[in-house]
Parts: structure tokens; sequence; C-alpha cells
């Protein structure tokens, strides 16, 4: 398989890491394709046997999966600047943000689109993704899809679509919400006097626990609550707090709004 990847930032060359490293391409099979030449040399560092390449030079792009890895503010635009046709039997795999199926075929007027939202974490092969397809995509060309997605981490395939903006809100851009709660749990430390190196090794290490927990625990999340939190104990106290506050509820309309922009993004 060749694959070209368009828009090469952070996700797009977290994918063909992935590739590469789980050898499901070849390193000259694989095409970085930017728009800023500028940022060519650094690239050039991360994949030398690879092609990287400027988008307004391209006249024929010879690849059977083109990664639309491009900002969904950016899409449109590029659409309609392509310098080079698609082919008739090349695939399209979206991991823009919102961009729905229906607008991306009629934006490249192209059928083959297969649509996915990864996250943060594929950086390190440990992400989740959830995709879907557009009918006409035959079962062995979602199992190859599905297998490079696999090399990012963890797939999951949706037969609905308009689920893809909630996963969107969730997963996609889930890292930053419980980056953005271990944050505040880390200032906490430091206002209670613990040095900001400790109190951040204290706050991780919680976390990667709790995980574990919660993976290696038949108990539900409520009763993993209860048995942290005693009758009249210090983390009662804390849950008090952030009951009396609404900040379940908060943290939930915060999704939300996400799931709700990420619709507005097709727009």
């Amino acid at each position: 398989m060749k694959i070209a990847v368009l828009g090469a930032g952070n996700m797009g060359l977290s994918f063909s890491k992935s590739f590469l490293k789980y050898e499901l391409i070849k390193p000259e099979h694989l095409q970085l394709i930017v728009r800023n030449p500028s940022n060519i040399s650094k690239i050039s560092e991360d994949f030398p046997k690879s092609r990287i390449s400027v988008f307004d030079e391209i006249k024929e792009l010879d690849a059977d999966l083109i990664i639309i890895a491009v900002k969904p503010q950016d899409f449109q635009r590029i659409a309609q600047n392509i310098p080079f046709p698609l082919k008739e039997n090349q695939m399209i795999l979206s991991i823009m943000a919102g961009i729905n199926i229906e607008k991306i075929q009629t934006s490249l007027n192209h059928p083959l689109v297969v649509r996915a939202m990864p996250n943060s974490p594929t950086l390190l092969g440990m992400g989740i993704t959830g995709y879907t397809a557009a009918n006409g995509i035959s079962f062995s060309q979602l199992i190859n899809i599905e297998r490079l997605l696999n090399s990012t981490g963890r797939s999951v395939y949706l037969e609905n679509e308009a689920l893809l903006d909630g996963v969107t809100a969730l997963s996609g851009s889930g890292p930053a919400y419980f980056y953005y709660i271990i944050d505040a749990m880390i200032k906490a430390g430091i206002e209670m006097g613990i040095e900001e190196n400790l109190s951040k090794l204290f706050v991780q290490q919680t976390m990667l626990g709790a995980y574990h927990l919660i993976n290696n625990s038949e108990k539900s999340l409520e009763e993993l609550i209860k048995d942290v939190a005693s009758k009249g104990g210090t983390t009662e106290a804390a849950l008090k707090t952030f009951e009396e506050n609404n900040f379940k509820e908060i943290l939930k309309q915060g999704i939300l709004n996400a799931e709700k922009r990420a619709k507005e993004l097709n727009r």
C-alpha cells in the first residue's frame, strides 16, 4: 500500500510513525505533504526515506490511500485548490473533526471516503479512534484501514456516522479534560505547601494507579468512589464541594458543548 498524508502536522506524523513502526508500509511508499516548505527539513530528519512534498507543487499523487489530516477550518480552502486529480480507486481517510463524509465527498467529488476521529495518545500508540465509512467501501478495504488505525492504539467501527461528533467530544478532546483536572490537582498540592515536582509526581502516579484499578476491578465507578470516601472523611469533604458546585454537571455540559462545536464545523 502507498499512503499520502495531506497535512503532515502532529496527528498526521504520529499516524505515519505508527505505520512505519509496525511495518505496515515501506518508508519509500509514504508521502508527506506540507503547505509550508520550511517544515520539510525538520520532517526529513524523522522520515529520511519517505517523500516530502509541498502541496502546491504536486501534479499527480501516486497513493492508494490519502489521509486528510488538515485542520477542519482549512479543509474547504484546500479542497478547492487541490492541484492533482483524484483517481477513481484512491481511498480517502479523513481524521478531521466535524467534517462529515457527505461534505468530503461533495467537496472532493470523490465517493470512497472513510472518516475517523483519533486522539492525541496515538503519539504513543495508545490512542483510541472511532471510524465509519461511506457506502461502496468494501469489507477488505475497511479491514486494511482498521489495521492502520489499530497501529495507533485501538479502533471502534461505528455504523452511525452521527456518533462521531460525540466521539470527537468524548475521546478526541478528552485528553485535555484530564490534563485540566490534573493541573488543578497539582496546583492544589502547591498551595498546600508541596513542592511542584513532588505534587506532580503524587498526582500523576495517583492517576496511573486509578486507571489500573478501573481496568482490573469488577466494581462500578460508584463502588470504587465509596471505597475511598469513608463517612465523614477527607474524600467525602472534597466530593461534597464538587457536588455543591455542580462540578459533574459542568464537566458534562462542557463535553456536550464540544459535540455542538463539532457539528458547527461541518456547517
